[in-house]
Parts: C-alpha cells; structure tokens; sequence
C-alpha cells in the first residue's frame, strides 16, 4: 500500500473515525480525507490533526464534498446515524448517504473500500439501528463494488461520546449509578484500537469479497463493566440496581426532553436481548492481537490527550 494514496473516511469525525486518523498517521499514511457533517467533532479532528484534510459535507446531499471521491484510492464507510427516537435520521444518515458514495466510488472506480457494519445485523433486535444497519449492509454487498465488510460489536476507546465513554462521565457526577433489573447481561465488548487495526491490515492485504465479524475475545456482564469503569476513573459513586420496568421508564421520560439522548429505551432492549456474537480468531485472520479488556480501559481513560477529549453526540 502506497502511504501517500488517498484514503477517504466518509463520517470520520465520530469513534472509530478519530481513532483510525490517529493509528493511520502512526503508520505514516498521511493523504487522508475526512467528510462529515457533524462541525463540533469535524473541528476537534482539525485541532488534533491539523495536517489532514476535515470538511464539512452532509452525505445524504449532493454537493462539493463529491469531489474528493475523483481519485481517492481506498474508502473507508464510516457514517452511521447510532441513537434517535425518530426513524427518519436512520434512512438519511445510513441508507440515503450510502447509495450516493456507492455511485461514486462506481463512477471513480476507486480500488478498494471498507465498509463499517455492525454485529447488530445479526442480532434479534428490530430497532431503528438495527433495521437501518442490516438494509444498508445488503445495500453495499448488491453493489458489486471490491470491498470487505466488518461487523463490530459495541465499542470502546479514546473519544467515545457514547457507549462506556458517557457512561463514565455520568458515574462521575452522580452519587448513585443506577443498573437495569440484576445487571449480569453479557457484553462482548471490542476496542476501539484493536478494531482500527483490522481496518489497517484490511487496507494493507486488500482483502475483499468477505463479511467479518469482529467481536470482542472476552465475555463479559455489563455490570462488570460498569465496576470496571468505576475504578478506572475513580468515580466514588453506588452502584444500585433497579428494575427493568422503572429504568426503562425513566429513559422513556428522558426522551421527551433531550433530542438526542445518550441512552434510548431501544437500546436497553438491546442490551438485555441476550445476544451472543460469533467469536473469530481476528487475531490470527488479520495479525492483529487482542488488547485484554482490563488494560484497554486503562488506555482508554489513561491517555494525556486523548482521553480528555469528548465529542460531542
């Protein structure tokens, strides 16, 4: 792979885009093109990597933006609408966008491409996310277009706005943590880091034609996470469980008043489904070994500069 080939990152101002951007540049790769439409976060990369390339495109809109598929040489799909009580964002952000870069990485014929999936394309839920995330997964394997797609579990790492990143801002300035119902629902949690590392080997070895799903190797219950997390940021707070009806209720109150709330009633469905991904040995598939999850989160809110940056949701 030539490093000073263009990488594209379609919505790389979120997660694994910012984490990408730095592991990429770690490497050398330094033609890299963010396109996202989210400024508070496009400004936050521009700060932190003033040396690439960060604009402002709403990708569900033709518009400028379009032009920096002409000679891109990978692409990089990242954009992804996560949370909204409404569906409306859902089709825009997820299925909209992606029919417009799939026209131009056809129309550029641009040699290879990644595509972000998600682990919940297999999953029993039937949310907005979920239904969104599964069309648009089809969406690209139909397109013919020489690709590989990962499907990653729930995330972790440096600049997580949501996830295990707002949920340790919350225990920090609560002195009660509330739980859903016994708390012992198992998570498979990957991070960030090792993820952004499949990515690099995907782009390097240019494997296509395969659908990946890339899990986190430990099994482990949320409530466990949540201890974990405590610790880690030495948060003082009691963790106290409550039951599912009431908890779930008072995300449904939550709603009526934030937009865009950090925790939806959805996604506590989700979270309590039960599901249990496949586990694959990544690591030997794409050379890439796996971060123990006790030292990951010790990176993640560990790091001088990195893990006191917030996005924003």
């Amino acid at each position: 792979m030539n490093k000073t080939a263009k990488i594209l990152l379609p919505g790389g101002a979120g997660l694994v885009g910012q984490n990408l951007i730095a592991e990429l540049k770690t490497r050398g790769y330094d033609n890299l093109v963010v396109l996202d439409k989210h400024r508070p976060n496009l400004e936050i990369l521009r700060q932190l990597h003033p040396d690439i390339t960060a604009e402002y495109a709403d990708l569900a809109e033709p518009g400028d933006w379009q032009k920096h598929f002409a000679d891109a040489e990978t692409v990089v799909m990242l954009q992804a609408q996560i949370g909204d009580p409404n569906p409306e964002p859902f089709v825009r952000n997820n299925l909209t966008s992606t029919e417009l870069i799939l026209q131009l990485i056809k129309r550029h014929d641009i040699p290879y491409t990644v595509h972000i999936s998600s682990s919940v394309v297999e999953s029993v839920g039937d949310d907005h996310y979920t239904t969104s995330k599964r069309a648009q997964e089809q969406m690209v394997i139909a397109s013919g277009i020489r690709c590989v797609v990962l499907r990653p579990t729930l995330m972790f790492g440096w600049f997580d706005r949501k996830h295990l990143g707002w949920l340790s801002r919350f225990m920090k300035r609560v002195p009660v943590f509330p739980i859903p119902g016994h708390g012992r629902y198992m998570r498979q949690p990957l991070f960030v880091g090792d993820f952004c590392r499949i990515i690099i080997s995907c782009i390097e070895s240019r494997r296509s034609g395969e659908v990946f799903n890339i899990t986190g190797q430990e099994r482990i219950d949320y409530i466990d996470i949540i201890r974990c997390i405590r610790e880690a940021v030495r948060a003082r707070c009691l963790i106290l469980r409550i039951p599912y009806g009431l908890f779930s209720a008072l995300l449904r109150l939550w709603a009526l008043f934030d937009r865009n709330p950090p925790f939806t009633a959805d996604q506590l469905k989700a979270l309590t489904a039960g599901d249990e991904f496949e586990v694959i040995d990544w690591p030997a598939i794409f050379g890439v070994p796996a971060t123990p999850f006790s030292e990951a989160i010790g990176q993640t809110f560990g790091h001088p500069v990195y893990s006191k940056v917030t996005l924003e949701f």
